[in-house]
């Protein structure tokens, strides 16, 4: 455990609430907590119930009082946590009173990298602490509880096992050059070499879900006035959230809206029609929607089937620059007033849907092909990930392609061996074995102040 100043911080989010809870962790957390309370402390995980003084000795709260020792602690110190009523003002005089008796205010996320510094979490599983609160789905939330229990952790820990064993076998063979063109020829290298990268796919395409699942996707939907955009926002999300008129233009701001389809997060996004117009108000809506197009991860064009209109036309018209099958989906509307089936079609590479967004026809079909688009196919075992995750299992693919091409074509052990080490340091990021400095902050930087 280090040696460390002790932290303290609000637990609980800013606002009224019947309790509040502030926390403590370090070397002087006990100390400080007998001064607040001028009272010896409950046994270890024992509430105590406790009065709170200020520096007057006047009663400021009262509330309960328990206990971590450590190591056996959420940050491996010592950890008090005081749980008092939940009104802010109250809140932070009782902060303030510990900082007054010797305690620091906690940085965002201080908690949780004590914890990792003290080796009670690996970085995944640190990550995982703030995703399960950032949570936006039941099975985001089951992935990042599947993270913090080290799921994660245990697949790449495997991996760094195997490639550990292997970079074994090419440094022998390094360090004994008499053997070395035998032993880096004999195929057994190749093979483990193989295994890894083979390995480090299955993890990268569960970590590819992962990140679905925590960052969800971001779909607009867009096309010409009065094509029923709206209206195919209410019925994805299942409630009357946009407003929806026969008057062309109605919809002049961006709509964003929250929604879950099949399990994966969305980010759904109504636009204003995109049209030639002299109105200053809608000009600009059309700004917005343009710039929300330019951002989506996924593109649907809505337009009138009744109108008889060519929807590559259109999304040559309207966004030139956004037009590829990865990013593109066509998206007939009002098949009812065609007398039209609606169907899923290929049309020229893209993916082309006719629905009736007023009478929902067709709208699961178009649910099951945004996520089908996106590559979501969740398993029970699916844990939370990041882009950083993937960022590293790239990197790691790349050096571990690098040491094959100077086995197979170069016979480089010395080659193989380096970039085997880098492939370790990459993968070992993930974990936090090895990282940067700047890294740690920059993730712990982006959690809650008192976690």
């Amino acid at each position: 455990m280090l040696n460390r100043t002790t932290i303290a911080a609000i637990a609980t989010p800013p606002g009224r609430g019947g309790v509040g809870v502030i926390r403590l962790s370090g070397p002087k957390s006990y100390a400080i907590a007998e001064a607040l309370t001028q009272q010896s402390l409950p046994q270890a995980r024992f509430a105590g119930f406790r009065k709170f003084y200020d520096a007057s000795n006047e009663i400021m709260d009262e509330g309960l009082v328990i206990c971590f020792p450590n190591p056996h602690s959420f940050t491996g110190e010592d950890v008090v946590e005081l749980q008092g009523h939940g009104g802010p003002v109250i809140q932070n005089a009782l902060l303030a009173r510990l900082l007054e008796l010797g305690a620091i205010a906690a940085k965002a996320g201080e908690f949780s990298m004590r914890a990792f510094e003290n080796g009670k979490m690996d970085l995944v599983q640190a990550e995982a602490i703030a995703d399960l609160i950032d949570a936006t789905s039941q099975a985001a939330a089951r992935s990042a509880v599947r993270s913090l229990q080290g799921a994660f952790s245990s697949k790449v820990n495997t991996v760094l096992e195997k490639l550990i064993h292997l970079r074994l076998h090419v440094e022998a063979a390094i360090d004994f050059p008499e053997e070395e063109i035998d032993f880096l020829a004999d195929g057994k290298i190749l093979g483990l070499l193989d295994e890894v990268a083979s390995s480090v796919h299955a993890v990268q395409q569960s970590a590819r879900q992962g990140q679905l699942l925590r960052e969800g996707l971001q779909v607009v939907i867009a096309g010409k006035p009065n094509a029923g955009k709206s209206s195919l926002l209410n019925a994805l999300a299942g409630v009357e959230r946009a407003i929806v008129t026969d008057i062309a233009g109605t919809t002049r701001d961006v709509l964003h809206e929250k929604i879950s389809l099949n399990g994966l997060p969305i980010t759904l996004t109504d636009t204003a029609g995109l049209r030639e117009t002299g109105d200053i108000v809608e000009k600009e809506g059309i700004r917005r929607a343009i710039k929300e197009i330019e951002q989506a991860d996924l593109l649907l064009l809505v337009y009138d089937l009744s109108q008889g209109e060519d929807p590559l036309q259109l999304a040559q018209a309207y966004f030139a620059d956004h037009i590829e099958p990865k990013r593109l989906m066509l998206i007939g509307n009002k098949c009812d007033l065609t007398g039209s089936t609606a169907e899923m079609t290929d049309l020229n590479g893209f993916r082309h849907i006719r629905v009736s967004a007023k009478q929902e026809t067709g709208v699961q079909a178009l649910i099951d092909a945004i996520t089908a688009h996106a590559g979501f196919q969740p398993e029970e075992d699916t844990f939370i990930a990041r882009t950083r995750h993937l960022d590293a299992m790239k990197r790691t693919q790349c050096y571990l392609a690098e040491a094959r091409e100077q086995l197979v074509v170069y016979h480089a052990g010395e080659l193989v061996a380096e970039s085997l080490r880098l492939a370790q340091n990459a993968l070992g990021e993930i974990t936090g074995d090895f990282s940067a400095d700047d890294l740690l902050g920059k993730i712990f930087g982006s959690f809650c102040i008192g976690k």
